[in-house]
């Protein structure tokens, strides 16, 4: 494994974004990227510890039953590797422990607070603290949202990103606390990494459709406090060539290269000096 930046980009059970989530590891220079059913997982075929960033990618886990990601959070809590006393959530721990990246996106991110991955607060990443519901609006949310990058997280995936211009698709995705003092910690500690921005006047954006689901402060993205594990509502897979960006023909881009590539070439480039 010494050398070989691998990443696993999991799959199955109504995941629909994982050959986006592969392509931008492969375009950022992972020199392995695996696409593996979580079943493989589950059976012992494949574990997740072999790996240095794991990829929950977006979709409809589950068919999003019991609310999205429910039912895929109380798998990876408590199904067990075949033949193992080990949970699923016990190797991703164990992932986490031994230095691995994790980023979920959409789907992924729901999968993330669910399980308690995210916030991480205290290193807690069994005790959910917080949660993603339903879009204010009552609908699924396709548009492009504008992000501002928070500069004084820990965060290894959003490094020298300012703004950035994203696609979701969701219709549950209003980040929202147990309580206020939760809120506070994950702001006071500097975890929030991308917030919705108001394209105009650069500042948080609380109100639709900048906004596109009522989240609290304007949260897009969260990070735990050791900045290696992420979950946004937004899609940077799916911003992987400027030709994704809905006004391509009409505004000047400055390579081939989607904005939201930037994300996974941080992951990538931190393993390579840290890892490694």
């Amino acid at each position: 494994m010494a050398g070989k930046v691998k990443a696993i980009v999991t799959t199955g059970y109504g995941t629909n974004c994982e050959r986006e989530m592969a392509h931008a590891c492969v375009v950022a220079g992972a020199d392995q990227v695996d696409i593996v059913h979580l079943s493989d997982i589950l059976d012992g075929s494949v574990s997740i510890t072999d790996y240095h960033f794991l990829n929950l990618p977006g979709g409809f886990l589950d068919g999003d039953n019991m609310g999205a990601a429910q039912a895929g959070a109380h798998r990876l809590r408590h199904a067990r590797i075949a033949g193992t006393s080990q949970r699923l959530m016990d190797q991703v721990l164990q992932f986490v422990d031994q230095g691995g990246l994790i980023l979920g996106v959409c789907n992924g991110f729901q999968l993330m607070v669910k399980t308690g991955l995210l916030p991480g607060l205290d290193r807690d990443y069994e005790s959910r603290v917080v949660s993603l519901t339903y879009n204010d609006s009552g609908r699924f949310e396709d548009r492009w949202v504008t992000c501002r990058a928070n500069s004084s997280s820990p965060c290894i995936f959003t490094r020298g990103i300012d703004t950035i211009e994203l696609p979701i698709r969701h219709g549950e995705g209003k980040f929202i606390g147990m309580d206020q003092d939760i809120i506070q910690k994950i702001e006071d500690q500097g975890l929030i990494t991308l917030q919705y921005t108001d394209a105009d006047t650069g500042k948080p954006a609380m109100a639709y459709p900048a906004n596109p689901n009522g989240s609290e402060l304007a949260i897009a993205g969260i990070c735990d406090p050791t900045g290696r594990l992420m979950g946004l509502m937004p899609h940077p897979e799916a911003y992987h060539h400027f030709t994704n960006h809905p006004q391509w023909t009409r505004k000047s881009f400055p390579g081939e290269e989607g904005a939201g590539i930037a994300m996974f070439r941080n992951a990538v480039d931190y393993i390579r000096e840290n890892v490694l």
